[in-house]
């Protein structure tokens, strides 16, 4: 059966748990805490990077994180969203992005391989109090 038949529904059926990931979308820099089993230790490794790229198939649904290492090279890891290798996710910051997949930022690098931030104004209501 494939795994694009497969329903939010479906996949809590077979005791895949919902995750409870903070919400988040293209261009935001997140942090991925993989659990890495070295022999018979365990251990955890984070991995932050922008989300360039979200692929949305159900029970097989990817995120592709991209970030750039020391001496400007660029690495890019797709995580499986419901794998149950991944432990947390955290949001460090949104980006401002009008696009659903950022690969134009393989071409790029130094400072124009970052996103935009998204700017947050406050509302009138909120200066009053």
């Amino acid at each position: 059966m494939k795994s694009k038949r497969y329903t939010k529904e479906t996949i809590l059926s077979y005791g895949i748990k919902d995750r409870n990931f903070p919400e988040f979308t293209i261009g935001d820099v997140i942090v991925v805490e993989q659990r890495i089993k070295e022999g018979d230790k365990e251990r955890l490794q984070a991995f932050e990077g922008a989300v360039i790229a979200w692929n949305h198939n159900g029970i097989s649904s990817t995120i592709t994180v991209r970030k750039i290492a020391a001496n400007a090279v660029s690495v890019e890891k797709i995580f499986p969203y419901y794998s149950p290798r991944i432990a947390s996710i955290k949001l460090v910051r949104q980006g401002r992005v009008r696009r659903a997949k950022l690969y134009y930022l393989r071409g790029r690098v130094g400072r124009a391989a970052n996103v935009e931030r998204k700017k947050f104004v406050a509302s009138p209501a909120a200066n009053l109090a």
